[in-house]
């Protein structure tokens, strides 16, 4: 078992360009957890790819953390090698002013019985755009297969913008195989609520965002890099707020 850690910083407000390549091979019965996190110059550009081989009945979580960058592409790519893989991708992005982000995933389901897992979260203000675009391939001998992809994305501002396209092409007929996707924008009724407890507007909505994005910051294991992404998301969503007892 191994934990993977890649943390992309900078200290100021530098413009610089980053193109990153990681591969990755899981052996037999083997555990790769890897962790990436975006934090970098509001003016930074990034290219990354991941590049994932995994063998029989081997375990691969990844949690892909954007928040920094002017441009930012995150390509990840994992192949099932030999049977009873199981594969979980996790990822959020948080981006505002003219951030764009880009994530391109492809899972590719080569052998039988393996297993995918997938949840992109987004959320999305001033006239920032992202863009999913999410494949699940699952070859014709790639027989009991089972695998669930999601990207659900909030949006906080008129001129923010995703594109999302999660996507299924499916060769075998003895499968279990889900996607979708959403674009929203906050609960009024939620609001509302929170309102009604003496909750002031501007709380609610960054009590509502904060709780969106929890549901990743939830996956993750270490304590120490949980702690650390969520003082960082905080800052961002939270703007000081200090919303202990009410998620």
């Amino acid at each position: 078992r191994v934990t993977v850690i890649e943390s992309f910083v900078s200290l100021g407000q530098a413009c610089y360009f980053t193109n990153t390549i990681t591969e990755v091979a899981v052996a037999d019965n083997a555990t790769v957890e890897h962790y990436k996190l975006g934090l970098e110059s509001p003016k930074a550009f990034h290219i990354g790819g991941l590049y994932v081989r995994q063998d029989a009945n081997s375990l691969f979580t990844s949690h892909n953390i954007t928040l920094g960058g002017v441009l930012v592409r995150n390509t990840i790519h994992s192949s099932f090698a030999a049977e009873g893989g199981t594969c979980i991708l996790n990822g959020l992005y948080a981006v505002s002013g003219r951030q764009h982000v880009d994530n391109h995933t492809l899972l590719d389901h080569a052998q039988p019985r393996c297993t995918s897992r997938e949840l992109y979260k987004g959320v999305l203000d001033g006239r920032a755009r992202a863009v999913f675009s999410g494949r699940v391939v699952v070859r014709q001998d790639a027989q009991h297969t089972d695998a669930k992809q999601e990207n659900k994305n909030l949006l906080l501002s008129r001129d923010a913008e995703v594109d999302t396209k999660p996507q299924l092409e499916i060769y075998a007929d003895d499968v279990k195989c889900a996607h979708g996707a959403t674009v929203g924008q906050l609960d009024r009724d939620a609001i509302y609520y929170l309102r009604s407890r003496g909750v002031d507007e501007e709380t609610a909505r960054s009590v509502l965002t904060y709780a969106f994005a929890n549901d990743i910051l939830g996956r993750i294991e270490i304590p120490s890099v949980r702690s650390y992404v969520e003082s960082m998301l905080a800052a961002r969503l939270l703007h000081g707020r200090r919303i202990e007892g009410l998620i």
